[in-house]
C-alpha cells in the first residue's frame, strides 16, 4: 500500500494512539508515603446472568481506597472518561499526582491525554504485554470480584451502584 494511502487512513474509534504512550514511571514501585501521590486505574469485566458490564476503578497506591469508579454496560472512552472525571472532581488539587494505567486504547487517546495534562497529571503506563505491572490495580479487581460478585447473588447492575 502506498505511503500517502497509510497515513491518510482514519483511526479506528477503538483504536490505540501509539504517540501517547508514556513511559513506566513507577517501575514496580507499589508503595507511596502519602495520598493522593500515585494512582492506579482500569477496566475489568463483571458477569451476571449471562450479561456483562465493565467496571473502570481508580485507586490510590497509597492505602488503596477507591478515589472513584463506575459501570457501564461498554468499555468505552466515555467509561474511563467519567471515571477520570469524578476522581478529579472529589479530590480538587491532583497537580503533580502520578496516574499510572495499561496501554489500552482508552487510555491513549488524546481526550484521555489532554484531560490529564490541563490538571497536571503525570501520565506513567505500564510497559505492553507486562500485566505485572499492573498489580495493584488487577489485585484490587480480583478482591472485589471475591468479595462481591462471587459470594453474592447479584441479579442486577443497581445492586453494584
Amino acid at each position: 500500500m502506498a505511503e500517502y494511502i497509510r497515513k491518510a487512513k482514519i483511526k479506528h474509534k477503538n483504536e490505540r494512539i501509539e504517540e501517547n504512550i508514556k513511559p513506566n514511571l513507577l517501575k514496580r514501585n507499589f508503595t507511596t508515603d502519602a495520598p493522593n501521590k500515585e494512582w492506579y486505574t482500569d477496566v475489568t469485566y463483571l458477569i451476571f446472568k449471562g450479561t456483562r458490564v465493565y467496571l473502570s476503578t481508580i485507586i490510590d497506591l497509597y492505602d488503596r481506597h477507591v478515589v472513584a469508579y463506575k459501570i457501564s454496560r461498554y468499555n468505552d472512552n466515555k467509561l474511563v472518561i467519567d471515571t477520570l472525571n469524578e476522581a478529579i472532581a472529589k479530590e480538587k488539587d491532583v497537580h503533580e499526582l502520578i496516574f499510572y494505567f495499561d496501554q489500552g486504547f482508552q487510555y491513549t487517546s488524546n481526550e484521555y491525554k489532554t484531560i490529564c495534562e490541563s490538571n497536571g497529571i503525570t501520565i506513567s503506563m505500564a510497559r505492553k504485554g507486562t500485566l505485572i505491572d499492573d498489580a495493584p490495580i488487577e489485585s484490587w479487581h480480583s478482591l472485589f470480584k471475591k468479595e462481591t460478585l462471587y459470594n453474592n447473588n447479584i441479579t442486577s447492575l443497581q445492586e453494584y451502584l
